[in-house]
């Protein structure tokens, strides 16, 4: 008898909250969805509730509350079909419970099963510690090639834990939020999932540096109303003259997301006023209007303000790969502010924000939305076809940098169209078009006229490859490509290289022996190539191929060391670090160091005698910052900030050894930290800002670097604090400054 029977679905009453929670979910599949089976939901529903019965999230909220907000997030914001709503409330059962996957199928048939199958076989992965993020993404792409709705419940499962990510310990929240922002954000803006994109996204930055997500959201609200105003003053005669050509349409003020927000002002080094694109205008057209429509609107819009040519695309004719539709321009209004403007229809803005999603309701219609998915799974097979790297960092960056990059649209000699990431070269687009043809790609014309292999193509460009009948792959390319598929391939070529170069160089070395009449184990080999700083032998016999070491020099240590059984006293240090957690000293500071781990934070208030820690210099973190701690080898922990590039390298490589860390009460100790003010190089400007910092202030400055350009001078301060408190003060009173624009915290 199937397991299921015992829960006695058919016959089983809801209580009240339960009945609540049902109806709230079948009112939204009937607002979103449209025509569901509102009986199979209901059985899920109550097989949901029953089998997690007893059981409680870290909230302490029952556990089937999750699977339940699963289920709307997919009904209401996804929205694909009541099918993917059975199965996000079912997404946890065959794990966690006693129900078993031949139970799905005898209750809710066989596509349930594959998707619930699908999402379980994710999760497994996930859980695995010793997992690597490669693996983690090559099961994660090979799930979604057998049935898309698996990777969008997964999204949905992601943002419902993002949403309540508060109630875990904090070690545990920043490495989901870390595994977050690496993996699901930026393969929710692959699939065109931007609005899910853009909320994980945010969830993270909160998670992680909750002190600069708060500071631009307040920004943003203090900024509301003057926005909206802003807004409807501009849109008022574009308006007026929508409704007078019989358009139908709505007109939304969209903000930026704050993380967007953030990375901005980060890579400008610019202050939140100074970000002029804070927001972009969006007008949608209602069915029945068309893509000419959008056309005419954007006429409309040029009328009434000026256009930034260089600032304008259309995705209209050509869109992006993920199916994304609209025209957007960047408008200059009568008071001179620079204002983005994005058109569409209705149908382009629902793919807009549900991306694929989307697509998956329009293919039954149309072809396009067809069209859309098979280039999509095509474009997974063709990730999983190619070589894996030997290096998961690897793969995860050249898979993220094609997931995030800007597009161009190339053509072949024949006129089909390609897409490519910004900034591809012809060796990129030789790849695209066959692994052959990249390998023997020897010169390239773009529009008739021969270019280097290198050039950077552009938007509409016409592309031809002339190949030889040789393999001509150049490891010096690897600079020059963008996409997954080139890189891996020469990265690949590079290690077989490498490879045959080391082969060369273990027959010089096994020869040496020979003749010297010297054995030596491979063990002991390890230590000598330690000795000259090779981590391992591979490396020593690659520089014996090449001729960078004299194989003499090798064999002359390898003799002492075999005679002696030691090694020089002054390389004692590299061979040390090289095996430190076998030393006794240093296994009790790194099992110390670990303890910290396992629920208890690291609290930083001077030195302590069973942690040694440090503040790493590549961010300089002070009192008030969010932090990190990272367990080094030998047990020490370093101390960053938790936005650092170096904590973020670290969070996607080796977060198993990230601990939490907090800062004492008081501290009573100073710390370094760094400013960058940029004002008018006016005469005593410089006296003004010492004499406020010293006297003013009394705050010691250890350096002070001014460079001055056309009337405006940049000066990067560096000087001693007891906190973030105490440098936003010393901000804020050289904002006040006269002739000072602007001050900010210098990474």
């Amino acid at each position: 008898m199937s397991t299921i029977n015992k829960y006695q679905l058919s016959s089983h009453v809801l209580e009240q909250a339960q009945q609540e929670d049902l109806e709230q979910l079948l009112f939204i599949c009937r607002s979103n969805i449209g025509l569901v089976d509102e009986e199979q939901i209901t059985k899920a529903f109550k097989l949901c509730y029953l089998s997690h019965d007893g059981i409680t999230r870290a909230s302490g909220e029952p556990y089937y509350y999750h699977p339940v907000e699963v289920a709307k997030i997919v009904a209401q914001e996804i929205n694909i079909d009541d099918t993917s709503v059975i199965a996000a409330l079912l997404h946890d059962t065959v794990e966690d419970t006693d129900i078993s996957l031949e139970d799905i199928r005898y209750w809710f048939g066989e596509e349930v099963a594959v998707i619930i199958d699908g999402v379980t076989k994710i999760t497994g992965v996930f859980k695995t510690r010793d997992s690597k993020q490669a693996e983690t993404f090559m099961k994660l792409l090979l799930s979604m090639a057998e049935d898309i709705r698996v990777i969008l419940i997964k999204f949905a499962d992601r943002l419902h834990n993002m949403r309540t990510i508060q109630h875990l310990r904090r070690e545990k929240q920043i490495q989901i939020a870390s595994e977050t922002m690496d993996l699901y954000a930026p393969l929710a803006h692959r699939f065109g999932l931007f609005s899910i994109k853009n909320e994980l996204e945010d969830l993270c930055f909160k998670t992680i540096d909750p002190t600069s997500f708060k500071f631009v959201a307040r920004k943003l609200r203090e900024k509301k109303e003057s926005r909206e105003a802003f807004i409807d003053e501009l849109m008022m005669p574009v308006g007026r003259q929508l409704r007078e050509q019989n358009l139908s349409f709505e007109i939304k003020g969209r903000p930026k997301h704050i993380y967007s927000i953030y990375r901005k002002m980060q890579r400008q080094q610019k202050p939140f006023e100074e970000i002029y694109d804070l927001f972009a205008i969006r007008i949608i057209l209602d069915d029945p209007h068309t893509k000419e429509d959008c056309w005419r609107v954007y006429s409309i819009i040029t009328d009434w303000y000026t256009p930034i040519p260089e600032r304008f695309r259309d995705f209209i004719s050509v869109p992006k790969a993920n199916g994304y539709q609209s025209l957007h321009t960047t408008v200059i209004t009568n008071q001179g502010k620079k204002v983005e403007v994005q058109i569409r229809t209705r149908k382009m803005d629902n793919i807009a924000e549900r991306g694929l999603a989307a697509h998956w309701k329009y293919k039954e219609g149309e072809q396009s939305g067809s069209d859309t998915l098979d280039r999509f799974v095509s474009w997974v097979r063709e990730v999983l076809d190619n070589p894996r790297p030997d290096s998961t960092a690897d793969f995860v960056k050249d898979f993220q940098l094609n997931l995030y990059q800007d597009e161009i649209y190339v053509f072949t000699p024949k006129g089909e169209l390609r897409t490519l990431p910004f900034n591809a070269t012809p060796i990129d687009f030789a790849f695209e078009i066959h692994s052959e043809v990249g390998e023997r790609a020897m010169a390239a014309k773009v529009n008739d006229k021969m270019v280097p292999l290198r050039h950077k193509l552009r938007n509409g460009d016409q592309v031809e490859i002339i190949t030889g009948t040789k393999i001509n792959l150049n490891p010096d390319w690897m600079d020059d490509v963008v996409t997954h598929k080139a890189k891996s391939r020469i990265r690949q070529f590079i290690k077989q290289k490498q490879r045959k170069i080391a082969d060369v160089g273990r027959d010089i070395w096994d020869k040496r022996c020979n003749k010297g009449k010297l054995e030596i184990t491979d063990q002991e080999l390890t230590r000598i190539a330690r000795k000259f700083k090779y981590e391992s032998t591979q490396g020593l016999f690659y520089d014996l191929g090449t001729g960078s070491i004299d194989v003499n020099q090798v064999f002359k240590e390898a003799k002492k060391f075999k005679s002696t059984g030691k090694i020089d006293q002054d390389d004692s240090e590299i061979l040390e670090s090289s095996i430190s957690t076998h030393d006794e000293v240093q296994q009790k500071y790194y099992e110390a160091a670990r303890a910290f781990g396992q629920g208890n934070a690291l609290i930083l208030n001077g030195d302590v005698s069973h942690v040694k820690y440090t503040y790493a210099n590549c961010c300089n973190p002070i009192p008030g910052d969010e932090v990190l701690g990272f367990i080094s080898r030998n047990g020490d922990v370093k101390i960053h900030r938790s936005m650092c590039n170096n904590a973020q390298h670290l969070l996607k490589n080796e977060s198993d050894r990230i601990i939490d860390v907090r800062w004492a009460g008081a501290i009573d100790s100073t710390f370094l930290g760094a400013i960058r003010v940029i004002g008018e190089d006016r005469v005593g400007m410089i006296n003004d800002i010492t004499d406020i910092l010293s006297r003013s202030l009394s705050t010691n400055m250890k350096s002070i670097n001014v460079s001055s350009d056309e009337g405006m001078f940049e000066g990067i301060i560096t000087l001693y604090v007891d906190g973030i408190n105490h440098l936003e003060k010393i901000m804020k009173r050289l904002e006040k400054l006269q002739g000072v624009k602007n001050v900010l915290r210098y990474e």
